[in-house]
């Protein structure tokens, strides 16, 4: 009987002897965690596009000229933005002799 505790004494020894990572087992242990992190990323982004919808034609329509209308817009305000700023930095270098 003592013997037998003894090889199960030893065989837990050497488990966890083999246990202990070595150089190789380190690199190749990080490269395939790296692959299962990357399988893991690319399934999330399938089930993610599974759930992407094209727009209609109606929402491509509407959205477009939502766009367009902003752009003129924004367009109208910084024109008379720069009217304004642009007429009183002319009257302040008028009124300094600058110009």
């Amino acid at each position: 009987m003592a013997t037998k505790t003894t090889a199960i004494e030893r065989g837990d020894e050497r488990s966890a002897r083999r246990q202990d990572p070595g150089a190789l087992q380190e690199f190749s242990g990080g490269v395939v965690g790296k692959w299962n992190e990357l399988k893991r990323f690319l399934s999330d982004v399938r089930a993610e596009m599974r759930k992407v919808v094209a727009p209609g034609r109606k929402e491509v329509e509407v959205t477009t000229a939502v766009v367009i209308v902003t752009v003129f817009i924004f367009g109208v305000f910084f024109f008379l933005t720069d009217l304004v700023f642009r007429t009183g930095i002319d009257a302040l270098l008028n009124k300094m002799g600058g110009m």
